[in-house]
């Protein structure tokens, strides 16, 4: 499912304009963005967890050159399903193969 996807189903089931649920879907995105970017973790009940995760300084080799190379600490963005979440999609019987 894209974004266009997720547009078209909320303005089908709500009534409103696609421009609009466009405008909400985005702005939505972009707060969750800015949060993370600042350090603030995003807590949406029943849905899940947008947090950031510090990934270590670690040692790395660059084949091409032959050398080896730092990679320094940084943050990563993550999701973390709710438990409400995880139970509705592992019970769920439209599994694909």
């Amino acid at each position: 499912m894209t974004k266009a996807d997720i547009v078209n189903e909320i303005a089908k089931n709500t009534g409103v304009e696609k421009v609009a649920v466009q405008k909400t879907v985005e702005a939505f995105m972009e707060t969750i963005k800015a949060s993370l970017v600042n350090g603030e973790s995003v807590f949406l009940r029943g849905f899940g967890s947008f947090v950031t995760r510090k990934r270590a300084e670690k040692t790395a080799r660059n084949i091409t050159k032959g050398i080896a190379i730092t990679i320094p600490e940084h943050s990563i963005p993550s999701f973390k399903p709710a438990k409400v979440f995880m139970s509705e999609v592992k019970d769920s019987k439209n599994i694909k193969k």
